[in-house]
C-alpha cells in the first residue's frame, strides 16, 4: 500500500500549501466596496440570528414580562425558573424521562450511523463507475430531494406495516435509511478523488470494500460530518408521533411537544415560559453538535471535494 499512502501524503501536501488558490477569483471591489458588503453581512446577521435571541430571551422572562406589549427583547429579571418549571414537570410525566431519552438517543446513532454508512456505500459506485441505469440512478437521486416528507408519508407507513415494525423505533430510522440528502452531497463528494488514487490501489491488491473504507471515507470525512450534521438534526427533531403509539417508545422530542402544547397535566400558569425553555433545549442540542463540526462542513460547501 506505499503507492496509495505517497499519493494521499502529496494530496494532503497541496491541501496544506492552498494548491485551490488558482481557481480563487481575484476580488475586483473597492475598499469602500466591501465596507458596505460587511455592513450588509452583519445585518443579514444581525437579521437571521435575532429569533434565537429573542427565543433564548423568552426562556429567560419570569411571568410578569412574558405578556408585555409590546415584547421586550432584553430581559429585566432574568430567572432560571422556567427550566426548572420544565425540570419539574418532566419528573411527573407517566412515563420516565430516561426512557424518552433512551428511545431518542437509539433512534438517533443507529439512523445516523446506519444513514451514512449505507450512503456512501450507494455514492461510491455511483460517483466512480459507470454501469447501466447508473445516469438515471443519479436523476433520481436529485428529483427525490425535492419532494417534501410529507409527500412519501403515506408511502412509508404502508412499507414500515409491511414490515410489522409499527409501534417500534425502526418506524423512524429505516426511513431516514432511505434519505437522499447524504447521498447526494457524498456522491458529488466522491466524484472529485482521482481516479489514480483507486488505480494504485487496485495495483497493489485492495479490493472494491478496502479501497471504500481506507481510502475513500477518510478523503470524503468532511461530506460524512455534513451528511452526519443534517441526519442527527433530523433524527433528534423527529416525534415519530404517525408511527409510534406506545407511550413508552415514543422519543424526547414528542414529550417536548405535548409539553410546548400544554397537552401534559399539571403545567398550569407557567405553559408560555415552560414552552419556550423546551424550545432552547431542544435547538441547543444540534447547535452543539454542529459547532464542535463545523470546520467540516464548512470544507464540504467551499470545495465540495478535491481538485486533480
Amino acid at each position: 500500500m506505499a503507492v496509495i499512502q505517497n499519493l494521499y501524503q502529496k494530496h494532503l501536501q497541496r491541501k496544506k500549501s492552498n494548491d485551490f488558490t488558482p481557481f480563487v477569483k481575484k476580488s475586483q471591489r473597492s475598499f469602500w466596496g466591501n465596507v458596505i458588503l460587511f455592513l450588509f453581512l452583519i445585518l443579514m446577521g444581525v437579521v437571521f440570528f435575532f429569533p434565537v435571541i429573542y427565543m433564548v430571551s423568552q426562556s429567560l422572562k419570569p411571568m410578569n414580562e412574558m405578556f408585555i406589549f409590546p415584547p421586550r427583547i432584553i430581559v429585566s429579571n432574568p430567572t432560571m425558573d422556567n427550566y426548572r418549571d420544565f425540570v419539574n414537570v418532566l419528573a411527573n410525566t407517566v412515563v420516565p424521562v430516561t426512557r424518552s431519552l433512551f428511545n431518542s438517543l437509539f433512534v438517533v446513532v443507529v439512523g445516523s450511523v446506519g444513514h451514512i454508512v449505507i450512503a456512501s456505500l450507494c455514492a461510491y459506485p455511483l460517483a466512480k463507475y459507470k454501469f447501466p441505469g447508473s445516469a438515471f440512478c443519479n436523476q433520481l437521486i436529485v428529483y427525490s430531494l425535492m419532494f417534501n416528507a410529507t409527500v412519501t408519508m403515506i408511502p412509508n407507513f404502508l412499507t414500515i406495516a409491511g414490515l410489522g415494525m409499527l409501534d417500534t423505533q425502526w418506524a423512524i430510522i429505516i426511513p431516514g435509511f432511505a434519505s437522499t440528502l447524504g447521498l447526494y452531497l457524498m456522491k458529488n463528494f466522491m466524484e472529485q478523488i482521482p481516479d489514480s488514487l483507486m488505480e494504485a490501489a487496485q495495483i497493489d491488491g485492495a479490493g472494491y470494500v478496502r479501497i471504500h473504507f481506507t481510502i475513500v471515507m477518510p478523503v470524503v470525512k468532511p461530506a460524512l460530518v455534513t451528511a452526519f450534521i443534517l441526519v442527527f438534526q433530523a433524527f433528534w427533531t423527529n416525534t415519530g408521533d404517525k408511527f409510534i403509539y406506545t407511550e413508552a417508545n415514543k422519543g424526547f422530542a414528542y414529550v417536548v411537544q405535548q409539553l410546548a402544547s400544554g397537552r401534559i397535566s399539571g403545567v398550569g400558569s407557567s405553559y408560555a415560559g415552560i414552552s419556550s425553555a423546551s424550545a432552547v433545549i431542544m435547538f441547543a442540542v444540534p447547535l452543539v453538535v454542529f459547532l464542535i463540526m463545523q470546520n467540516n462542513v464548512v470544507s464540504t460547501m467551499a470545495t465540495s471535494g478535491m481538485k486533480e
